[in-house]
């Protein structure tokens, strides 16, 4: 047991360092948990299926982590075990954590848990939550208000000189990416909620847009009395959902317009979103918001190849594919842009399958990949990548698994292309080789 000062009213509290092990410690959400927990002074280990630059990360940091899930490695005296969404109830870490009598929590249950007496901004929606928590966060570290910070991609402005997903603040302020999968975000307990945009995804989860969107109006109820909603009402179904719940409401599309360093009007979107933030908070944000330099895989220009730029994207739904090509046709113009795309699980290449073909129609050269496997107990299904990529009907090759498509990609490059690896899986290592 140790004595210090309570972050939010400076009182003094009881703080008892736990055992805390983490399944899936290698998610982009889970592992930001583990390192704020031991950067608080708790013990934490985890464990996931492969090595990746987080899990190298979370061991710079002193956290064991483990690749082998059969349950060997969950200590019998941990006090919490924190599984991530990809871990099914009956792997055997969760049955052993079962065995032993361990408190078990979600990512999101644990999240919430842990910011539950703080002030907190969540930053919701389908697409660009990333983005704009990242924007978030460096106007309010930036105006002095010391926000922790919880992310889904790597931020250089919360860590210095390793960009990182998390950052532990000195004040009561928690900024974080509110994730709706399943539900997740309902654990959370928000003040002040950013929505983004609310078109639909993750249709394992949700049977309907219907059903989509009222996850996202019972969100907006989990808002105190004297909550804030911040939205676009240009988004007729956005304006729809802050109308429902009938609290403060500000519109960030009446605010006077950002000017961003990167491309892309799906950017400026978002940053009209965290302005209104700024805005609300009496904070100055046009420095800050003009000198963002994007994220890690948001449009990330990770270098070259033999003099072809090479741009690391994480879209993986048709809205994201778009608005990623129409900010490298801006970015780039004149350039042929050429697009190394590995989709996102069988269930939502089946669910948007005409969109995902609609989507490339700006692309000029489109490789496709086998789909990335993120939760194959969800799917029931597969889609035949060879005959997707037929039927996106642009200049389209399918060219296998991530190796090949590595050697495929270098053999179609020619001088004046512009290369952009997108995807929510593994083809990120594609990018990395080519410009290593």
């Amino acid at each position: 047991m140790h004595i210090r000062a309570c972050r939010a009213c400076q009182c003094i509290e009881t703080f008892f360092p736990m055992k805390i092990y983490c399944s899936g410690i290698g998610g982009i959400g889970l592992s930001a948990y583990a390192a704020l927990q031991n950067d608080h002074g708790h013990t934490v280990s985890g464990s996931d299926r492969a090595k990746s630059a987080l899990t190298d990360d979370l061991q710079s940091q002193g956290i064991s982590v483990f690749y082998n899930q059969d349950g060997t490695h969950v200590p019998d005296d941990a006090d919490l075990f924190v599984y991530s969404e990809a871990i099914p109830e009956d792997a055997p870490e969760r049955k052993k954590a079962e065995e032993y009598g361990i408190k078990q929590l979600s990512y999101f249950a644990a999240l919430g848990d842990l910011s539950r007496d703080l002030r907190v901004i969540a930053v919701c929606g389908t697409h660009g939550k990333s983005s704009t928590t990242a924007m978030a966060a460096t106007v309010l570290i930036d105006a002095g208000l010391d926000p922790t910070v919880v992310v889904g991609t790597k931020v250089p402005q919360l860590s210095q000189g390793v960009p990182r997903n998390w950052r532990r603040g000195a004040s009561n302020l928690f900024l974080v990416e509110a994730c709706e999968y399943r539900g997740s975000f309902l654990h959370l307990h928000p003040d002040i909620v950013l929505m983004t945009n609310v078109d639909g995804d993750h249709f394992d989860a949700f049977d309907s847009l219907d059903a989509y969107q009222q996850i996202f109006q019972q969100f907006l109820t989990l808002l105190p009395d004297d909550g804030v909603l911040i939205t676009h009402r240009k988004d007729l179904d956005c304006a729809r959902l802050a109308d429902t719940w009938g609290g403060t409401i500000i519109d960030a599309d009446v605010c006077a317009p950002p000017t961003l360093s990167i491309p892309g009007e799906h950017m400026r979107e978002n940053a009209a979103l965290v302005s209104a933030l700024a805005d609300h908070m009496d904070v100055a944000w046009e420095e800050s918001l003009s000198a963002f330099s994007g994220t890690w895989r948001r449009f990330e220009k990770k270098g070259e190849y033999r003099g072809i730029p090479i741009i690391d994207d994480y879209a993986h739904h048709p809205i994201e594919i778009k608005a990623t090509i129409a900010s490298a046709k801006s970015a780039f113009p004149g350039k042929r842009i050429v697009c190394l795309f590995q989709p996102h699980m069988h269930q939502r290449t089946r669910r948007f399958y005409q969109e995902f073909c609609a989507a490339f129609k700006e692309a000029d050269v489109v490789l496709v990949t086998d789909v990335y496997d993120a939760r194959p107990e969800s799917e029931t299904s597969s889609v035949d990548a060879e005959v997707f990529a037929k039927d996106i009907g642009t200049e389209t090759l399918y060219v296998g698994d991530t190796s090949n498509a590595k050697e495929r990609t270098k053999a179609m490059l020619q001088e004046g292309d512009v290369l952009i690896v997108m995807g929510a899986g593994d083809i990120t290592t594609v990018a990395e080789a080519l410009t290593s």
